[in-house]
């Protein structure tokens, strides 16, 4: 007998030991049903190595790195491996990708697993700094921002939610000076990144929409009757995002694993480019600068100091975070702070690691179906395991009730057609202890706060519902707290800090509030946890506006959605970083891509348009250079699509 694979199994009980029973008495066999049981163990180990095979990772680079490049692109996430997917097409142009992480884990392919990624060497283990206002059931006072240090980056930690945003966003983008940028002029972006190209001898890479496998149905439909109940809609799909009600929104999943552009843009085409190197565990150090023209890129791997030279541009797609770092690094930013840390200033550009945002959430847990509700069992824990292993499919493949999204316009005294605020779901049944467990340590939830959400688990399920601020109008600040590259930098949130963020979250609460009451809740014995809280325990009205104002400076964490550090637009902009075409102001061949360029960010998660920004860059050096794109044949090498002229 033979299985995917190749390997070809025989029925021999010796192959799982000598004594496979252990002290379970078993009556005399004739060896058939023992290699029966036999082929199902190595049937098993043999699907747990094809979850995540080296094969659809691209190699890693360990030569000559004396020559220059043409293109130099710094970070393989979201964006970063977009970029180089798409100039690598061009043959003749030798791209290099300098990658912070390596491959990512197994457990990076299953959707059900995401939270364990985190508090990894997988991740970069970011932590905000300590705030009067946020954050304060967090383990010491601070929120955790992990980003993705892997092929795929963030996108290969993220909860695989594909969501665009709405036509005000890029609208709003082009308003505040950064043409081009419409919502018209972005969509086609976003079109091509999720459009099938190429074929089976010349792939190029695309991003795979699917839907989530769900479970847990009745609990999507008590969340959608629910919402009906307060004049909130299902919608099928989410027109422009202007739309308000509830949606199962797509992931970047195929057949019950993640399809992050590392996996989809890199490693889909990788060995068949012998002009793109990827090298993994790279850690970029410092740009080196002659005048306006970055000529090297400094690097660091197992100890060794690398530099490459480039000829054409370097782009740095590191992360709303790492990019700022980088340039920071490299004396590009705020005179003042570089001279405060001894870093020679090669370009003052004061927004540098300004106009941090970020999708700031408050959890609300609800108690469902107390003493009514079935527990997880272990058999039904070993049945997810075997239909993963098996099929790609089960709970292990789903995505609890998180792929089911609520935008929600939560003012009713505005004219808006755009939600204000967007709900998130996470489910846990009776008895799913260890789910709870990965949760809540992934946020970085104070022990005392998690015994008591695990105690409540015992007699009844729990459905966390996130409020989501869509358009928050505070910025926090990054900056270097030193030269080392291995120091975390300084990261103030700002949450809660302006007057208009923390009403839009009252209003959400109290939506979640009026959920809870309609009938489709309340079939389920619906109640909002109460979490002791010695401070917010002392407020005379338990669930008054003071209370949850108080509940929201414990309850605070993020949605991952870190943007706007290396902001876009006109160069008037004092705090704008790069331009329209994303090339950092006063520098001639330095780009950035990736969310840090986001003016404002967007009302949604932010996976999607980072996407779209990779293709965009890409497209704009392809147009800026067509002129020496010279393809294999000798003639003129021109790119797929023509973007606006600015």
């Amino acid at each position: 007998m033979s299985l995917d694979g190749g390997q070809n199994l025989n029925l021999d009980a010796a192959a799982i030991g000598p004594d496979p029973c252990g002290s379970v008495p078993a009556t005399p066999g004739i060896g058939l049903w023992s290699g029966m049981v036999t082929i199902l163990v190595q049937t098993l180990l043999s699907s747990q190595c094809l979850v995540s095979p080296a094969s659809q990772w691209p190699v890693d680079y360990v030569g000559d790195l004396s020559q220059p490049y043409d293109f130099v692109v710094i970070g393989a996430g979201s964006a970063g491996s977009v970029v180089a997917s798409r100039l690598s097409e061009n043959p003749d142009w030798r791209v290099l990708v300098l990658e912070a992480g390596g491959d990512p884990p197994v457990e990076s392919e299953l959707p059900a697993l995401f939270f364990g990624l985190q508090h990894t060497n997988f991740t970069w283990n970011y932590f905000t700094e300590p705030s009067d206002e946020a954050c304060q059931a967090m383990k010491d006072g601070r929120c955790y921002w992990p980003r993705g240090k892997m092929l795929g980056g963030s996108g290969g930690v993220n909860a695989m939610l594909y969501v665009r945003g709405n036509r005000r966003d890029f609208d709003g983008w082009a308003a505040m000076g950064s043409t081009g940028w419409s919502y018209d002029q972005v969509m086609p972006f976003f079109e091509k990144s999720v459009t099938p190209q190429g074929n089976a001898t010349h792939p190029k890479g695309y991003v795979t929409l699917k839907p989530f496998e769900r479970k847990d149905n009745d609990i999507h439909q008590m969340i959608i009757d629910g919402g009906r109940e307060l004049g909130q809609p299902y919608v099928e799909r989410f027109q422009e995002g202007s739309d308000t009600g509830y949606s199962h929104v797509p992931g970047t999943v195929r057949q019950g694993q993640r399809m992050s552009t590392g996996k989809g843009y890199l490693g889909a085409v990788s060995k068949s480019r012998p002009n793109l190197h990827v090298v993994k565990n790279a850690l970029v150090t410092k740009l080196d600068l002659d005048g306006e023209t970055v000529k090297e890129v400094k690097f660091e791997r197992a100890g060794v100091t690398h530099r490459v030279k480039v000829t054409k541009d370097v782009v740095i797609s590191a992360g709303a975070i790492d990019s700022p770092a980088l340039l920071l690094r490299s004396g590009i930013g705020p005179s003042k702070h570089l001279k405060e840390l001894g870093i020679p200033v090669k370009l003052d550009l004061p927004g540098v690691g300004r106009n941090l945002q970020d999708h700031v959430l408050v959890p609300v847990f609800l108690r469902l179906d107390e003493g009514q509700g079935e527990p997880m069992t272990d058999q039904a824990a070993l049945d997810s395991i075997y239909q993963y292993l098996i099929y790609r499919a089960g709970p292990l493949a789903a995505h609890s009730t998180a792929s089911l999204v609520g935008f929600i316009n939560t003012n009713a005294s505005s004219d808006g057609a755009y939600p204000d605020t967007e709900n998130h779901h996470m489910f846990f049944q009776r008895a799913h202890h260890a789910s709870l467990e990965l949760f809540t340590k992934g946020l970085s939830i104070q022990d005392q706060y998690t015994e008591v959400l695990q105690e409540y688990l015992k007699d009844s399920h729990l459905l966390c519902v996130f409020v989501l601020l869509s358009h928050p109008a505070a910025r926090g600040e990054l900056r270097l707290k030193s030269t080392d590259p291995k120091v975390p930098p300084i990261l103030t949130s700002n949450y809660l800090t302006e007057s208009e963020d923390v009403a839009t979250l009252m209003r959400g609460i109290r939506y979640i509030e009026s959920l809870e009451q309609t009938k489709a809740f309340q079939d389920h014995l619906a109640e909002i946890a109460r979490i002791p809280i010695k401070e917010c325990d002392q407020i005379e009205n338990y669930r008054s506006e003071e209370y949850w104002r108080c509940y929201a400076k414990y309850f605070t964490v993020t949605c991952y959605h870190q943007s706007g550090t290396v902001k876009m637009g006109p160069d008037y902009d004092n705090e704008a970083c790069v331009s329209q075409r994303l090339k950092v102001h006063g520098l001639e061949n330095l780009r950035v891509a990736d969310a840090s360029i986001m003016p404002a960010v967007v009302s949604a998660n932010t996976n999607a348009a980072t996407v779209m920004i990779g293709e965009r860059a890409a497209h704009f050096i392809q147009e800026d250079y067509q002129g020496e794109a010279v393809g294999a044949n000798g003639g003129l090498w021109v790119p797929h699509m023509h973007a606006d002229e600015f």
